[in-house]
């Protein structure tokens, strides 16, 4: 395809050479696959992944810090209760023992019933203290591992604000380059007559990116395939504006030296 198009002049005045419709096309699949490339690079980074699993790891001891803290709090409420009991079976017996010592007992058989029930309220309080060791004993090394939990979570959550903080750098430095190229590359599709960029967009939107191609060596570096020699032929007999494409992928072609 041929375009009336006029290039603009060099320094002396002079129209500069007409730059043919299939060349500007390469260099706009050029344009194109420098941002493929950029975006692959934006995606892939290194610091990505670097995020993404620090960010796992944090929230796996956020998950597990969250489940030793229960644990705990479990554990001191059972602790709470049982100082509490603890106090109210240690204030009964003071309240027998004091009437006891006071001699408002009563009968006899009233002094052995209370001095039984002092007998038996001292036998519980031992059970429950038995039980509050139990619970100290328990909550020491919960303690120890919910400390080192929280250490460790505080260590993950640094490292992931400096690694998303290295991402941002990474994905801005990318961005700041594919700016340029998306500069270059609005140039270039302006230039290029748009019957022929809208065909080039819709290969390249069907055929991963790739619309136009090279013929070098007889062969379409789109799909690699070596065309056949009469088609070769009828190529190499084309102007150098027209619009041919691959038999074999359906790109368009433009013949470039071997």
């Amino acid at each position: 395809m041929s375009t009336s198009e006029t290039e603009p002049s060099d320094s002396q005045g002079a129209p500069a050479p007409s730059t043919p419709q299939l060349t500007l096309l390469l260099e706009l699949q050029e344009a194109d696959l420098a941002l493929d490339r950029l975006a692959y690079r934006h995606r892939e980074l290194a610091e990505r992944v670097a995020v993404s699993e620090l960010g796992a790891r944090l929230a796996e001891l956020t998950a597990r810090v969250a489940e030793a803290q229960d644990q705990r709090d479990k554990l001191a409420s059972q602790q709470l209760t049982l100082d509490q009991r603890s106090e109210a079976v240690g204030g009964r017996i003071a309240t027998i023992e004091q009437r006891l010592r006071s001699g408002r007992a009563g009968s006899y058989r009233d002094e052995q019933a209370m001095g039984e029930e002092v007998a038996s309220l001292a036998h519980l309080r031992r059970e429950i203290e038995d039980q509050e060791l139990e619970v100290m004993e328990a909550l020491e090394p919960l303690d120890q591992e919910l400390g080192a939990l929280k250490a460790s979570s505080a260590s993950a959550a640094e490292e992931l604000a400096l690694a998303r903080e290295q991402l941002g750098m990474a994905t801005a430095a990318i961005d700041d380059e594919a700016a340029v190229v998306h500069a270059a590359r609005d140039r270039l599709a302006a230039r290029v007559a748009p019957e022929l960029a809208a065909s080039y967009e819709r290969l390249r939107a069907k055929l991963g990116g790739i619309g136009a191609a090279h013929l070098v060596g007889g062969a379409c570096s789109g799909c690699h395939l070596q065309l056949p020699a009469g088609e070769l032929h009828r190529l190499r007999q084309a102007t150098p504006d027209s619009v041919v494409h691959c038999d074999q992928c359906g790109r368009i072609l433009v013949m470039t030296s071997d």
